[in-house]
């Protein structure tokens, strides 16, 4: 890439290195903006007669044209692309989604030195319009070949993001408390129900733990690990409400008899 300063009437199609003012100090043309006829009558207006320019050379991408390539490969699903100023790409969700996010492919792609990529974290929940992702160019140009081993990487290993959509989506809640499950439902169900509506989502289904529900669980807790700790057998080994808390807590290896390490 080569800098240099040139006529503003011989300046189309050509990349701008540095912002251009006018004489009041409001932004006339952004850093990185590729000038167009309109553009050199602008110019010439504002009394100005030579710009400091770039040009590409062979081997090199515009920086536009190179997050286009790589936010056009990188994801999947109701999105959009929008390109911005300063070499950037944005991924808009369509739609209310669940962002997937394959955090060791964007590491191996954030480690070349020419783009970047940012997304939101994995596993969250974005709205429609939301920003989930940025994809952001060195200044001004690319080198291709670069540009497509990094394309080639998302072709054959898949997209870094996916925005799967969520539709009339089915949301339980489960209120509990070591005394009475009604009395966590009354402290914290309106704060709950503010939550999800900032989604614009609502319970489908409300529950509240009964308090022998929670006896028997630590009951069941209370001689699994008591037995653990003793190495003693607290009942016969064909004690049912024995059976019940081995099976609560899973049994052991494939191949390993359940009472195993007990």
């Amino acid at each position: 890439m080569k800098a240099q300063t040139v006529d503003v009437k011989v300046s189309s199609g050509r990349i701008l290195c540095c912002t251009v003012f006018r004489p009041g100090g409001k932004k006339l043309l952004a850093k990185g903006h590729v000038i167009s006829e309109d553009d050199i009558r602008i110019l010439e207006s504002e009394g100005m007669d030579r710009v400091w320019v770039t040009e590409l050379e062979d081997g090199e991408v515009g920086e536009d044209d190179a997050v286009s390539a790589v936010a056009g490969e990188m994801g999947c699903g109701c999105y959009e692309i929008h390109l911005a100023a300063g070499g950037r790409a944005n991924l808009h969700a369509t739609e209310n989604c669940c962002v997937l996010v394959d955090d060791e492919l964007l590491r191996q792609i954030n480690c070349t030195s020419s783009l970047v990529i940012a997304t939101a974290m994995n596993f969250s929940f974005a709205l429609a319009g939301q920003r989930i992702a940025t994809v952001k160019s060195a200044p001004f140009a690319v080198a291709k070949d670069q540009l497509e081993a990094i394309t080639s990487i998302l072709r054959e290993r898949g997209p870094i993001i996916q925005a799967r959509p969520v539709r009339n989506p089915t949301i339980g809640v489960l209120f509990t408390d070591p005394l009475s499950g009604e009395r966590a439902r009354q402290l914290f169900e309106n704060i709950t129900k503010q939550r999800l509506e900032r989604f614009g989502l609502a319970p489908t289904l409300v529950l509240s733990a009964a308090p022998a529900a929670l006896k028997a669980v630590a009951d069941s807790d209370r001689i699994h690990y008591g037995a653990r700790r003793t190495g003693r057998r607290s009942r016969p080994r064909h004690d049912a409400h024995r059976r019940g808390a081995r099976t609560f807590f899973g049994a052991g290896r494939a191949g390993q008899s359940p009472d195993a390490g007990l």
